[in-house]
């Protein structure tokens, strides 16, 4: 039997979430089993990808609107802190909610890899950890480093992560399961890579 150790946390969720408030909106912090994170500022490749993804998704599913920016309070007992680049939820969901929403809701959250130490860490481990702990549903990682499109799907909540992980190549087809149900052609991926 394997006895993982208890990690301490670096600070409160209230002490993290009053720093996030005051940082620049040159830095994106999260706040992620119990330490704190900083996220690369996006670049244009990054944003045009995440355009593409939110073009594609409305043209299939109307009534979703792909959010940017928007915070969710995730892991297990909502003591996390994520900024993904983009939460698919129906439309106007996120109103009224502020900077941190209760993920109940989102369908899908979109990580894109930033070229940066610490996206192995985060968005490959931490991240579907997390948001599988939160329930929600898919998790898509467009990952430019490694060139590959993973699709998380089937959640699950005690363990955190996903029970469903299927990785393709920049240039197959992708079937992002339900609740998109949508088929990605990735081949245009290709062009936003160093």
């Amino acid at each position: 039997m394997t006895v993982m150790a208890e990690r301490t946390s670096q600070m409160s969720v209230q002490e993290f979430e009053t720093i996030a408030s005051a940082a620049p909106e040159t830095v994106t912090l999260e706040f992620i089993n119990g330490r704190i994170g900083v996220k690369k500022v996006t670049d244009g490749d990054h944003n045009v990808i995440v355009s593409w993804l939110a073009r594609r998704c409305m043209q299939v599913r109307p009534d979703l609107d792909l959010v940017y920016g928007q915070g969710l309070r995730v892991e297990a007992y909502r003591e996390g802190r994520a900024k993904p680049d983009a939460v698919l939820a129906p439309m106007a969901h996120f109103a009224g909610h502020g900077e941190w929403a209760d993920p109940a809701g989102a369908l899908m959250v979109v990580e894109v890899t930033s070229y940066d130490s610490d996206t192995d860490r985060r968005d490959r481990h931490e991240k579907p950890t997390a948001y599988g702990q939160s329930g929600i549903p898919l998790y898509l990682l467009i990952d430019r480093d490694a060139c590959t499109v993973t699709v998380h799907s089937n959640p699950d909540r005690h363990v955190g992560g996903y029970r469903d992980v299927h990785t393709a190549k920049f240039g197959e087809k992708v079937l992002v399961p339900g609740p998109m149900n949508i088929e990605l052609d990735t081949e245009i991926l290709k062009n936003y890579v160093r």
